[in-house]
């Protein structure tokens, strides 16, 4: 694992200057923090800002940055002006990536610098539609090609003191979105302040899916006990009904009709997330962690 980060020093290095795609997760964050140790003020991390980034990830970005003396840039990227995107294809990170990578292949041809990403060695065999976007842009990916894994990036994450070495695997907000149902900034923020609900309940793992008539919950396995304890059952419920305005009339945002808890099953394929018509109890697959 050592033997690998040296490597993965070596490779930076032989790239001269990098803008790293910076999202705060444990991957990026990780590449940012190597880059800047390797390149210095060559190595600059871009966060995109847009609809589909969580705020609280946003935070995290800048606080790490900051705590680590990254150079750090936010830039505005606008995947929702593009129509295949909002019809949420199977493919639509395609159309994010290629979003992103337009903006990072300018600033890095105007700073003659190579655009690097956080994809890992786990991520070969997922289905990950934004890795075709990564290579049309010629887009490198150096913890993949020193073979890093996730579980190695955490524990590297872990002794450099990067706060993200334990954070849960995360995605844009459009995830919870079914693909073929529309991506709009409505549905969106109703997401991000209903997962905002839920962690402020004290939930770590979890996602809200926007079903048009249901509003899902989904939270880890070890985590389950507690969401079906009556009081806190009560409280979710009320917590989501607070936020997001779940009766009538509805909003624009999650409707009202149903929330349901279900156990969260994060797995590395990508598809069609289709709603549950029973309990909300049963153990399910959704695919679009």
């Amino acid at each position: 694992m050592i033997e690998k980060e040296a490597a993965l020093g070596e490779t930076l290095a032989s790239l001269g200057s990098v803008i790293v795609a910076y999202s705060g997760g444990v991957d990026s964050a990780y590449l940012a923090y190597v880059a800047s140790r390797t390149l210095g003020d060559r190595a600059t991390a871009v966060t995109a800002d847009s609809p589909s980034y969580p705020d609280r990830h946003r935070r995290l970005a800048v606080q790490i940055a900051r705590d680590f003396g990254l150079r750090h840039e936010i830039i505005q990227t606008h995947e929702l002006d593009v129509a295949e995107y909002r019809a949420n294809p199977s493919n639509r990170c395609y159309f994010c990536k290629r979003e992103l990578y337009t903006h990072l292949s300018r600033i890095a041809a105007e700073r003659d610098a190579v655009v690097v990403d956080g994809s890992n060695a786990d991520d070969r065999g997922d289905y990950r539609p934004g890795r075709q976007a990564a290579r049309e842009f010629g887009v490198c990916s150096p913890l993949d090609e020193v073979e890093l894994t996730k579980s190695e990036i955490r524990e590297l994450s872990r002794l450099a003191g990067l706060p993200t070495w334990d954070e849960p695997a995360s995605a844009c907000l459009s995830s919870r979105i079914p693909y073929q149902h529309e991506v709009t900034d409505e549905k969106l923020r109703a997401i991000e302040q209903a997962e905002d609900a839920v962690r402020a309940l004290g939930f770590r793992v979890f996602r809200v899916r926007h079903h048009d008539e249901v509003a899902r919950i989904e939270i880890a396995r070890d985590e389950m006990p507690r969401a079906l304890d009556p009081d806190v059952s009560t409280a979710l419920v009320r917590a989501e009904g607070a936020r997001l305005s779940l009766r009538q009339p509805r909003p624009p945002g999650l409707p009202h009709r149903q929330l349901e808890r279900r156990p969260a099953a994060p797995t590395r394929v990508n598809t069609v997330a289709r709603p549950s018509t029973g309990s909300g109890r049963a153990w399910r697959r959704n695919r679009s962690w």
